[in-house]
């Protein structure tokens, strides 16, 4: 019964983002589920330690500052400017955004890129004066399509990669060619969402302002960056090979250390353990036994089930938690690498369905709100449509290379 109470709880946070009455984010509610699941008795301390997947969190820490010095040194911001700078349309600008937004996000996480582009797609679209909204959208939904491709695309797919083991290069081959359709589907279900933005027309250079950036950390960041990708595809471990890459550049005489932890996002590697031990001791309980029974009578291998189950589950308590939920079920289907495949594409292009269906969406919303704001159903008269049809395109495709 403490398992059940404990577990319910923190999915209520998870779900809503808060405890009512309280002063408790995701990240608090994990912490505090797992502290519980230990003091109840469910789990003894030595298993709680061992439920953690430290190679989740070594992947994630190790992304973390290889991102944070290629953000602090301005690569982001200079690559995204010199693709929009040569958009002469509404539809380039559009098609620049996205291709920056989604090609990036495949290999250095999507968050960022929402952090990073946010303001200069406001800045331009300003100078142009043109809607900033459909190109805002553009910048979350292109940033979690693009996302898919890789391991490294997101948490819940650094995740689902340790999880599973499945190679860097395995795990792009299936589902880089969904990231790339589903970039397609996002520049059309944009252009006919918002018509009247894309009619016909030109506009001369854009102007991009004034991108500061520091060359040698630029230089040195990239170069740790591509060699860190070129190891992933090489077949390196992942986790380990991030680690390393983080750690070069840490040694450095040109950034204080205090600039890079600020940029590492702490709460969530403390909401990954904590999960990590809340899901172990729901583990424990029967209704773990009464999962297997129901994916043992439902069709979950067929990756249009799955998809559709792990889209519903990522939109009522976010996508980690959703990958963790199915853990124990996916492990005992018949195809547990197709199953994985699936898990990551369904949870990840499931945040597009809502405003508030993935941090990506919340982060350009609340970055834009001083200049800009976008309503709900600017979101969803987009997203809505854009997710079932990459859904199921991801899930056909996943099919038909089984």
């Amino acid at each position: 019964m403490a398992a059940y109470l404990i577990f319910a709880a923190t999915f209520v946070v998870l779900a809503i983002g808060r405890f009512p009455g309280l002063r408790i984010d995701r990240a608090g509610a994990a912490i505090v589920g797992a502290s519980l699941m230990v003091a109840s008795g469910v789990l003894r301390f030595d298993e709680a330690l061992r439920a953690v997947d430290w190679s989740t969190i070594v992947l994630l820490l190790g992304m973390m500052i290889v991102v944070a010095n290629l953000h602090l040194s301005g690569f982001f911001r200079l690559v995204a400017a010199r693709v929009v700078e040569h958009a002469h349309s509404p539809k380039m600008l559009l098609a620049g955004v996205i291709a920056v937004s989604g090609v990036l996000s495949a290999f250095f996480v999507n968050d960022t890129m929402c952090i990073v582009l946010t303001p200069l797609v406001v800045h331009v679209t300003r100078e142009l004066r043109r809607n900033p909204v459909p190109y805002l959208l553009a910048v979350a939904l292109a940033a979690n399509c693009g996302s898919v491709a890789t391991i490294t695309g997101n948490p819940q797919n650094m995740m689902i990669g340790a999880l599973s083991g499945i190679p860097y290069r395995q795990f792009a081959a299936a589902l880089a060619p969904v990231a790339a359709v589903s970039l397609l589907v996002t520049w059309a279900a944009l252009v006919v969402a918002f018509r009247e933005e894309f009619s016909p027309g030109r506009f001369d250079r854009v102007d991009v302002g004034r991108i500061r950036v520091n060359r040698p950390m630029l230089w040195k960041a990239a170069a740790v960056a591509a060699g860190m990708v070129v190891f992933f595809f090489r077949g390196w471990p992942v986790a380990q090979t991030a680690i390393v890459a983080g750690a070069l550049l840490l040694i450095t005489r040109r950034v204080k250390p205090e600039k890079v932890y600020h940029d590492i996002d702490w709460p969530l590697l403390a909401m990954f353990a904590g999960l990590f031990i809340v899901v172990r001791g729901f583990e424990t309980t029967a209704i773990e036994r009464d999962l297997l029974d129901f994916a043992e009578g439902t069709p979950l291998d067929r990756p249009a089930v799955l998809s559709f189950f792990a889209a519903l589950v990522s939109n009522l308590v976010s996508n980690v938690p959703a990958v963790l939920l199915f853990k124990p079920v996916v492990v005992k289907l018949a195809d547990p690498v197709g199953s994985w495949l699936t898990l990551a594409m369904a949870s990840t292009l499931a945040g597009n369905f809502t405003l508030v269906g993935s941090v990506a969406n919340l982060i350009v919303v609340e970055r834009a709100r001083p200049e800009v704001q976008i309503r709900f159903m600017d979101h969803f008269r987009v997203g809505a449509p854009l997710t079932v049809l990459t859904l199921a395109a991801g899930a056909a495709w996943l099919e038909w290379i089984r």
